[in-house]
């Protein structure tokens, strides 16, 4: 090989070399995970050369036979994985091994606790792919080039995982990439050809492509009868099955080799809570292979990051992150799709209007939805696990995914009044189950909290009646709920909205207390909206509170004060919407504002009651100030 005529040095991504230290000085309990990510890298290339060559068979450069070839050299303590894929530019070069492409960098490193566990499985969940060749490698060594490009534009990559990496131009005969790895003085236990044998049918027997390693020589020697053996020269042999996985039936493969599968097309550490393979046939034919995930991604709240399965047809790679099979709310759901009905040309603009491609992504929805149906009624802890992870993002299906809305529905998870904990355990079901005789809605409340939801003011009326009310303290609940009208035919119904009918809950007893304690306090709802003007819509008498002297409600039609910090977040405009004031008649402090008869004083009630509401339902006041004043003047002229 040429010597490089020009070198230059680079530093690294400042988070590249955080990951770097923390890689190196680290304790791994499973440092041979190493390989499997090296090998499954070597593997897309080769999957990437395929797909590049049905539209360009110059690229095979006259060698299509793919495979990867690991061979080890004892002496130098050098382990080497060799590919003939589709090899990296100078620029990919710089920006794959240079950065981590990937959203949530930042998110990541602060979630670092120092706690050499824990961490190894924070990188296993964030996926670094190649960065892990510096757990057992204090200097890497990286030749590759392009297919198609000429052999003198080759590149050299070399780093010692310190900072710094250096780039050069060198004379490479075959397309493909070819790591070295040093080994460290203290993991020289991999530069043994054996011991890397067992580790590749461990982890990457699956692999489609052929993983080789080099035969050493058989000396000469002599059969059973006495008769000469000659000398059979080294050769490269196949070390894995080779064997596409999800085209093996499914009796014949382990959960260990499920398992592994996963983690090789996902680069995750963690094994994945669930999968489901099936194979289609009929009027369209494909076979899909989808996991669920046991952790989250760090990227999985942005919805605009790549995301979807990884997409074959006939057996030959067209793309990752294939996202037309698998809907946004899905997105946390790992996998690949094998179709014989899509074109082998196919791109992401035909894909986006193929019919087959429509029929595809409905089969593979219905599959999760069933996989996560089963999991919550047969294994109700691991489906905890789950929704803990992941809950958040399937809420956003009843928005997306209107024909599915009623399935996604019953796989929901809510905290509520009647809970055992605050945990988001309870389903719709358990809800239904639980309603009162004569009881023919859902009711629920939003919040900028649990804690908030808990202690909202319109509970009152629902404890004293013992009527469970599920309580939703996350920012998506309220636009969860806006696409969410019913469940089993029993309608939602919002306690924080105006005109609240409980129905036949209310029992006549209760009705004649209410008239009463109204008609004690005649005239006061004019002479409140006098007073307040055009800061409410109206003011109203109230009988869903029993501690609190008042809320604040929206209108039936009207935006609720979590949809307007909902949509004020995104950064949207919103409406200046005028809430009802809502007093209770029975409450002490309005029976003595009914009895004020001094105006100025009257008002000043009047305006605190309303804007101690307005605190309670929305966590803060345009005018804080002014409230602290009414109040301590009130408070004032209380201590006279």
């Amino acid at each position: 090989m040429a010597e490089a005529a020009h070198k230059e040095t680079h530093g690294f991504q400042t988070e590249v070399k955080q990951l770097l230290h923390l890689m190196i000085h680290s304790l791994y309990s499973n440092k041979e995970i190493f390989l499997r990510e090296l090998v499954s890298n070597a593997a897309d290339a080769a999957d990437k050369l395929r797909f590049r060559a049905l539209e360009d068979g110059s690229l095979y450069e006259n060698d299509g036979d793919l495979a990867v070839k690991i061979s080890v050299d004892k002496e130098a303590s050098t382990v080497t994985i060799a590919d003939n894929g589709i090899g990296m530019t100078r620029d990919e070069v710089i920006a794959n091994l240079g950065t981590i492409a990937k959203s949530g960098t930042k998110d990541f490193f602060s979630k670092l606790s120092g706690d050499n566990a824990k961490d190894s499985q924070l990188i296993g969940q964030f996926g670094v792919g190649f960065y892990s060749a510096f757990i057992v490698a204090d200097k890497v060594t990286v030749r590759t080039r392009a297919a198609g490009t000429d052999a003198a534009e080759a590149i050299e990559w070399v780093s010692e995982g310190e900072g710094e990496f250096t780039i050069a131009e060198i004379n490479k005969p075959t397309r493909g990439t070819e790591i070295v790895l040093h080994l460290r003085e203290d993991e020289k236990e991999f530069a043994d050809a054996w011991r890397l044998r067992s580790i590749i049918s461990k982890y990457s027997d699956h692999i489609s492509i052929p993983v080789q390693m080099w035969k050493d020589e058989v000396p000469e020697s002599e059969g059973p009868d006495g008769e000469k053996i000659e000398a059979q020269p080294g050769e490269w042999e196949v070390v894995n099955k080779a064997t596409a996985l999800w085209t093996r039936e499914k009796s014949d493969i382990s959960d260990e080799e499920y398992n592994e599968f996963y983690k090789h097309i996902s680069h995750d550490f963690t094994d994945p809570l669930a999968w489901a393979h099936n194979k289609v046939e009929g009027k369209t034919e494909y076979t899909s292979l989808l996991y669920i995930p046991s952790k989250a991604p760090f990227d999985m709240w942005n919805r605009d990051q790549n995301h979807g399965l990884k997409l074959y047809v006939q057996r030959v790679f067209i793309m990752d992150d294939a996202e037309q099979f698998m809907p946004t709310y899905l997105r946390f759901v790992k996998g690949l799709l094998d179709s014989n009905d899509l074109p082998l040309n196919v791109s992401r603009e035909i894909l986006q209007d193929n019919k087959i491609t429509q029929t595809l992504r409905q089969g593979c929805t219905k599959r999760v939805l069933q996989m996560l149906e089963k999991m919550a009624k047969n294994d109700a802890e691991k489906y905890q696990s789950f929704w803990n992870e992941f809950g958040n993002v399937l809420k956003e299906g009843p928005a997306e995914d209107f024909s599915n809305r009623e399935k996604i529905a019953g796989l929901l998870r809510f905290s509520s009044t009647h809970a055992d904990s605050d945990a988001q355990t309870v389903s719709l079901a358990d809800y239904i189950e639980r309603m009162k005789e004569g009881q023919d809605k859902i009711y629920y409340v939003t919040a900028d909290s649990l804690q908030a939801a808990k202690s909202s003011p319109h509970l009152e009326i629902f404890r004293k009646k013992g009527i469970e009310v599920l309580l939703m303290g996350e920012r998506i609940d309220e636009w969860l709920m806006s696409h969410l009208t019913e469940f089993s035919e029993k309608q939602f119904v919002s306690i924080a909205k105006a005109n609240l009918d409980l129905g036949d809950l209310e029992d006549e007893e209760s009705k004649k207390a209410k008239e009463e304690a109204e008609k004690e306090v005649e005239g006061l709802l004019e002479r409140a909206k006098t007073a307040l003007g055009d800061k409410v819509g109206e003011v109203k008498f109230t009988h869903r509170l029993t501690d609190s002297p008042a809320c604040i409600v929206a209108d039936d039609n009207g935006m609720t004060t979590q949809m307007m910090k909902l949509m004020q977040a995104a950064g949207q405009t919103v409406p200046d919407v005028k809430y009802h004031l809502e007093l209770n008649p029975e409450h002490a402090l309005v029976k003595m504002l009914a009895d004020t008869q001094d105006e100025a004083l009257f008002n000043e009630w009047v305006g605190v009651l309303f804007d101690q509401a307005a605190l309670s339902e929305q966590g803060s006041l345009k005018d804080p100030s002014t409230f602290v004043q009414n109040l301590n003047s009130l408070l004032m002229k209380l201590a006279k």
